[in-house]
């Protein structure tokens, strides 16, 4: 059996890299076990918010991501016109004491993996590791893995078990193996991104349309990447489907499938459907979640990150908030040491904070914005958008989402402290 270690990590994604940086701050030994035999930056574009920069920030990260990011200046909503509906600024900019960035998830993923092998050494990461089991006792969890095809790899023993090993966690099929399958939104998303020039700000957040007759999202990822000064621009095309994509971030999506929704949408200051028919390498993926669980940790087994709240990917916050879980859990290993005790505290907390997001995403999304003005407009294009709706109105309808997701200005800045995770 491998040497015992106090956490066992199983996934290297966001949240298990995140979780393992934390521990190493606090003194807690931990090693991270992943299913592939290989580390690759995969992936499109994602958000991270300011209440998870602030983790990150204070985990010495902050100036590693903002150099293969683009710091967010704005969020703004257009309808499927182009006309302009509301914007407000982002991060710092709207005065958060951290930025916001759009960054490529795998370009986030390899900060946190060097920042991993540096501190912790180069064997804290172990590939070729499946979880297909455990064991547990009053003293620690005994974890069993193979190889992936099946070949055994020896057992490892540790205080606590953390799953971080995303939607199709195998630790959460082995509490829950009865659990149904996802929660489809009625909605299928096709993401990309393309070399394109710099838009709006060059620093800009973009929905645009509604899911009845297409919506988009996209923003740039990667400053200056070629000598034309183009950007790296992700982006995300949204329409309603009767029937949900297969469930896999790797599924290769078709242009016909969606792009009809989009060929007319030649803004003056973007041309949406050129950069689309521009784009290489298309992905489909369905929105779907998991209704929330009733628990999380059973006894020293544990769940963080998609492993435990799935969340229909839209608000920016599926790696945000498995970034959220593990302050919380480190210091509840910090109140209680490493025990069952830890791991309930710490479900409490986080178990209701992430159900409302999830049910929040579901009924009030932050784009609920284009909503209300897609029907009030009937899917027309308007005169002036005060003569649809106030700004006051819209933003009510921001900050109610920032509420519930954690990012309220003041109860973040009373939430921050220095240094510690």
């Amino acid at each position: 059996m491998s040497k015992e270690c106090e956490v066992a990590i199983v996934g290297a994604g966001v949240g298990g890299l995140t979780l393992a940086l934390a521990l190493h701050e606090a003194g807690i030994t931990c090693r991270v076990y992943e299913a592939v035999a290989e580390i690759k930056p995969l992936g499109v574009g994602i958000n991270v918010l300011p209440h998870a920069v602030q983790v990150l920030a204070r985990l010495g990260l902050e100036e590693k991501l903002a150099a293969v990011a683009v710091t967010t200046r704005e969020s703004a909503f257009f309808n499927k016109f182009g006309q302009f509906v509301y914007s407000e600024p982002a991060g710092r900019h709207a005065g958060y004491d951290h930025p916001q960035f759009s960054i490529h998830r795998g370009a986030l993923q390899m900060v946190l993996l060097d920042a991993v092998q540096q501190r912790l050494g180069s064997d804290a990461v172990v590939t070729g590791h499946r979880c297909i089991g455990f064991d547990q006792d009053s003293t620690g969890v005994t974890v069993r893995f193979d190889d992936g095809e099946g070949a055994a790899r020896p057992a490892v023993r540790a205080a606590v078990l953390v799953a971080c090993d995303g939607i199709h966690s195998a630790v959460r099929k082995l509490l829950y193996p009865q659990e149904g399958a996802p929660r489809y939104s009625g909605v299928n998303m096709w993401r990309g991104s393309v070399a394109w020039k710099p838009f709006l700000s060059g620093a800009t957040m973009l929905r645009a349309g509604w899911l009845s007759v297409g919506k988009m999202v996209i923003y740039p990822i990667r400053d200056a990447i070629d000598d034309a000064g183009n950007q790296l621009v992700n982006w995300v095309a949204e329409i309603e489907a009767p029937q949900p994509a297969r469930r896999d971030w790797s599924n290769r999506g078709r242009l016909e499938d969606f792009f009809p929704a989009f060929e007319d949408w030649h803004f003056d200051w973007l041309d949406v459907a050129a950069m689309i028919k521009a784009t290489d390498v298309i992905l489909e993926y369905p929105m779907v979640d998991q209704d929330p669980l009733p628990r999380w940790s059973f006894d020293r087994v544990t769940l963080l990150g998609d492993a435990a709240h799935p969340m229909v990917p839209r608000g920016s916050n599926g790696a945000g908030q498995a970034i959220l879980d593990v302050p919380c859990l480190v210091e509840q290993f910090r109140r209680f040491g490493m025990t069952a005790q830890a791991l309930e505290a710490y479900d409490a907390i986080r178990g209701k904070a992430t159900a409302d997001v999830v049910l929040l995403n579901r009924k009030a999304p932050p784009d609920a914005i284009l909503k209300v003005v897609h029907e009030l407009t009937d899917g027309k294009p308007f005169g002036k958008i005060d003569d649809v709706i106030s700004r006051e109105a819209l933003a009510a309808i921001s900050n109610n989402y920032k509420n519930v997701a954690g990012l309220n200005i003041e109860a973040l800045k009373k939430s921050a402290v220095p240094a510690r995770v």
